[in-house]
């Protein structure tokens, strides 16, 4: 079947295994010093690896694989003991993977294997309706309940919010440091989704900033954004950089090449990140 499974990029791959301890399914190991992925069958898709990387050699890829296995997933993590079954069966949970869940639960409950996973959990498992996914959390489909509009009418037209967007071209690969627009600027850097998930977005975040456009997880070529980067920080002489992107693991991948980056330039540039939830919602905001 063709879905959405993880791909390792050998040469940036440096072996420091924290993408195998990250996996708890078992899907990755160390083999001369890079991770190897030993079987489709172990791997869910839902890519927390991506987010355990730090040089950001783990990205995902729809292709023909074998479809994902959960019962041969737990039957490899049993010897691993209950914190790593725990922190599987809590993954799927934060993932609303129920089916899956459900499927782990009652092949723990067949071997006679008890782990202390809430009892409000497991009947979530067997009542939720939930579809299994068979890629990151950035691809499963969603519908978000916004509350109704007022019934009343207005007597004037609402006012148009202005766009604070102020130059184009706005990707990433396109931006030319030497542009005036650049110079000594506060940087936006927002993944593609975050302008349609938050309604605040030009007023909020956008408003006297420059800004370029990225998407780490649909874009292959991450060494030219870092280059990209490195030409704005010491070229452009950006004064700030906001990473504004979603909550999705996938979207974190951002982050790791600003952090790239800045290490390689010749300039410390201030950095601050921005998670908004699917909803919109500011989950984090800090300075890194």
């Amino acid at each position: 079947m063709k879905r959405t499974i993880i791909k390792i990029d050998e040469e940036l791959c440096d072996g420091c295994g924290a993408c195998v301890s990250g996996c708890h399914e078992g899907a990755l190991q160390l083999i001369n010093d890079k991770a190897v992925m030993i079987s489709d069958l172990y791997c869910d898709g839902l890519g927390a690896c991506i987010g355990e990387c730090p040089v950001g050699a783990i990205t995902l890829e729809e292709r023909e694989a074998e479809p994902y296995d959960e019962y041969a997933v737990m039957e490899r993590m049993l010897p691993k003991g209950e914190k790593v079954i725990l922190a599987h069966l809590n993954h799927l949970k934060e993932h609303e993977e129920y089916e899956l869940l459900h499927q782990g639960l009652e092949y723990l409950k067949k071997h006679n294997v008890k782990v202390n996973f809430p009892a409000e959990d497991k009947q979530n498992s067997i009542t939720q309706n939930k579809p299994v996914a068979c890629g990151c959390p950035g691809s499963m489909m969603q519908e978000i309940k916004r509350p109704a509009a007022s019934g009343f009418t207005m007597a004037a037209p609402a006012m148009v919010q202005p766009s604070e967007l102020r130059q184009f071209p706005v990707q990433l690969h396109l931006l030319n440091p030497n542009a005036g627009f650049l110079r000594g600027a506060n940087l936006l850097l927002a993944a593609d989704c975050t302008a349609f998930a938050s309604g605040e977005f030009h007023s909020r975040f956008l408003k006297g900033k420059a800004l370029a456009i990225a998407c780490p997880k649909l874009d292959s070529n991450t060494q030219s954004y870092i280059d990209k980067l490195i030409e704005l920080i010491d070229v452009a002489q950006i004064d700030t950089l906001t990473v504004l992107i979603m909550e999705v693991p996938c979207c974190g991948g951002l982050v790791r090449i600003v952090q790239m980056a800045r290490e390689e330039a010749k300039r410390n540039v201030p950095v601050k990140v921005i998670v908004l939830s699917v909803q919109g919602d500011v989950k984090k905001e800090e300075w890194i």
